[in-house]
């Protein structure tokens, strides 16, 4: 008997479609998952643009509008890689209700309200449904994971995170959609915050409350003529800058975690610098994306001995063939990259649709993210402490 083959619908062919194709054409030949993929349809505004990436990657047909790739028939995975915001909502609702699988780029939505709709939607159709939090399929963040579940820092004191970015320090840089509260849903917050959030949630716990502030720092750019990826162009008229350009906050979690969270796209010389650090009654792990194949760890037991103290963060090489998903990969230190960790979610997403098996992170995951999102927007803006909904 053949392996299952899923037929996959993509809405989006940029930044994020770019990474979810390519995650699509490596995913076979590398990982060998137990279903098939099939680059039935790539969809998007722009026929010239949608058709050459099609082109590109091997997409088999192109459609402009989502709503008809949804009710193709030949399709049983909907991807959806457009704009943070209210599409991510509209697009997985109808598709749920087509009894569509769903894969859905992060933030999940714009509020916890239509998280909370996409996850009901999800739920009463039956479908898998799964949020691309990649970072979690770096192999060194999951054999972070595997050291905390075995106990190896002991009980968990300290969460703190940085993720920064300066891409749109200029202050003339384009006024991109990142930067248009109605179809992004916030700025740093909801773009680089949510990954920071996810991962605790991952390795930690749940957070129960928060306390944060905001800023805007340039409050009008020129209007983009042209975008692509993290560049755009822009011409003469200007419009304002509608989310805000860093965000930071304190974080009680549930188990007693004490955290601090940071995000911002104005750190001159931080391409992309998603850093955290966990501090445990045993020992300390960190891990920083700008080089995402090093885990550094801090073992207690090391600070006495025969010698005297030998204690020290040491360096992980998360690239052997005992680490998650290296199996699949080069020998020990012959490194891999970003466009990894969305192979190694496609991969297992795949899993679980051929074998009926839950996938994570679900639609609940990307819900509780999107609860501590809206905590902290109206914690930044009454400046008081404000307890995450429940989900």
């Amino acid at each position: 008997m053949g392996k299952k083959v899923v037929n996959v619908g993509l809405v989006g062919y940029k930044f994020m479609g770019t990474a979810h194709s390519n995650a699509y054409r490596q995913v076979g030949p590398f990982m060998a998952p137990d279903a098939e993929v099939r680059l039935r349809a790539l969809c998007g505004r722009d026929e010239a643009g949608v058709r050459a990436a099609a082109d590109r990657f091997g997409w088999e047909t192109i459609e402009t509008d989502w709503r008809t790739l949804v009710e193709r028939d030949d399709i049983d995975l909907i991807d959806i890689c457009t704009p943070s915001g209210p599409s991510h909502t509209e697009i997985a609702l109808a598709a749920a209700k087509a009894g569509k699988h769903i894969f859905c780029e992060k933030p999940l939505a714009a509020s916890l309200a239509d998280a909370r709709a996409m996850l009901e939607a999800v739920q009463q159709a039956g479908v898998k449904h799964m949020v691309n939090f990649n970072y979690r399929r770096a192999p060194a963040v999951a054999l972070a994971k595997q050291m905390i579940d075995a106990g190896e820092l002991g009980e968990i004191y300290h969460w703190r995170s940085t993720y920064l970015q300066d891409w749109i320090i200029d202050p003339d840089f384009p006024l991109v959609w990142r930067l248009d509260k109605a179809i992004a849903g916030s700025g740093p917050l909801g773009d680089l915050g949510a990954h920071s959030i996810d991962l605790a949630h991952f390795l930690v716990g749940t957070i129960a409350e928060v306390v944060g502030m905001e800023q805007t720092f340039v409050d009008e750019r020129p209007v983009a003529e042209s975008m692509g990826g993290l560049s755009a162009t822009g011409g003469t008229q200007r419009a304002k800058v509608t989310v805000e350009d860093a965000v930071a906050w304190l974080a009680r979690f549930k188990n007693g975690v004490f955290g601090t969270f940071e995000a911002t796209r104005f750190a001159a010389g931080r391409k992309n610098y998603n850093r955290f650090e966990i501090n445990g009654s045993k020992g300390s792990l960190a891990w920083n994306m700008e080089t995402m194949n090093e885990l550094e760890y801090y073992d207690r037991a090391n600070e006495s001995g025969s010698c005297g103290s030998t204690a020290g963060f040491r360096l992980i090489q998360a690239t052997d063939g005992s680490h998650p998903y290296m199996t699949h990969w080069w020998p020990s230190a012959h490194i891999i990259g970003y466009e990894h960790t969305f192979t190694h979610g496609v991969a297992d997403l795949l899993n679980a649709i051929a074998h009926d098996t839950p996938i994570t992170p679900d639609f609940a995951c990307g819900a509780r993210c999107q609860a501590v999102l809206d905590a902290v927007t109206e914690s930044a803006e009454n400046r008081a402490w404000v307890k995450v909904e429940s989900v």
